[in-house]
């Protein structure tokens, strides 16, 4: 009987050590399986889908707008519009959202709930970009996927290397934010606005402030710059190029007169995602003709 006792033991075990493997593999796939995801930051939201969770958002902000898809999803608003009550109403399983985004206090409900929250800083150079692609390929279990598009980034920028150094020229731009002709803002340092045009081989116009400021009379003049750039959104609300000579001193600028205006999609431009490498590579090819 003891014999038969220790065989049976020893089958116990051979089948325990064989389930495990498969147990490790279903929690694997389990961890991949559906799941509801609200987000919050069209550059999160972009990586998200990138990872190949694009079906599990059930819902996102104004901001998300790549792929255009993720505009056709229930909308939670934009920026300190957005309510905890509105995003715990659609009973998501993750919430990942863009640090700073939302209100404080919006946040901590948000937290209070019990829900799984993620808060991610928004990338505004090639590094961060990498560490966010990095982080959301974790969260996700998408790590594999996520060492697929740092690849790619990284080609890009590598690219990029290539040609800023095969072009030594570094023209003046000036990024300016036009909600019509009484509400234009001038870009200034540590502004997403800086690190783009400096990563695409130019220079931003010198001035003596940090992040947006409402454009006076005599900025543009004063500063002359060789580009100036905007979003393709602002450039359509202003009438193109007619409707923006109604913003004061644009038309004494390098910029009017060569017909040097740049107008490229905002989120595409400033999101500082996966495809950054390709925005900075075609804003370099708009300065450097």
């Amino acid at each position: 009987m003891n014999r038969a006792l220790s065989l049976f033991l020893i089958i116990i075990a051979f089948i325990s050590c064989t389930n495990k493997p498969q147990e490790e593999q279903a929690e694997k796939e389990a961890s991949n399986s559906s799941q509801k995801i609200i987000t919050a930051g069209g550059t999160l939201t972009e990586i998200v889908y990138a990872l190949g969770h694009g079906g599990d958002i059930i819902a996102t902000d104004r901001t998300s707008t790549y792929p255009n898809s993720m505009q056709e999803l229930p909308s939670i608003g934009y920026r300190n519009q957005i309510q905890a009550e509105g995003i715990l109403s659609l009973s998501p399983d993750q919430v990942i959202i863009e640090e700073g985004y939302l209100n404080n206090d919006v946040v901590s409900q948000l937290k209070n709930s019990g829900k799984s929250i993620h808060e991610k800083h928004k990338p505004q150079n090639p590094e961060e970009a990498v560490q966010l692609i990095t982080d959301l390929g974790l969260l996700l279990n998408e790590q594999d996927k996520a060492q697929s598009l740092i690849v790619q980034l990284q080609q890009d920028l590598a690219k990029l290397s290539a040609m800023k150094e095969g072009d030594g020229r570094r023209p003046s731009v000036a990024f300016i934010m036009s909600h019509g002709p009484e509400m234009v803002f001038l870009a200034g340092r540590e502004s997403f606005a800086e690190g783009m045009i400096t990563l695409a081989g130019g220079q931003m116009v010198a001035v003596d402030f940090t992040g947006l400021k409402p454009l006076s009379p005599e900025a543009l003049p004063a500063l002359n710059p060789d580009y100036i750039l905007l979003f393709e959104s602002g450039f359509q609300a202003a009438g193109g190029k007619e409707g923006l000579k109604s913003i004061q001193g644009i038309t004494e600028t390098t910029a009017w007169r060569s017909n040097q205006l740049i107008a490229m999609d905002g989120h595409y431009l400033s999101g500082f995602g996966p495809r950054l490498g390709q925005a900075a590579i075609e804003l370099f090819q708009k300065i450097h003709p």
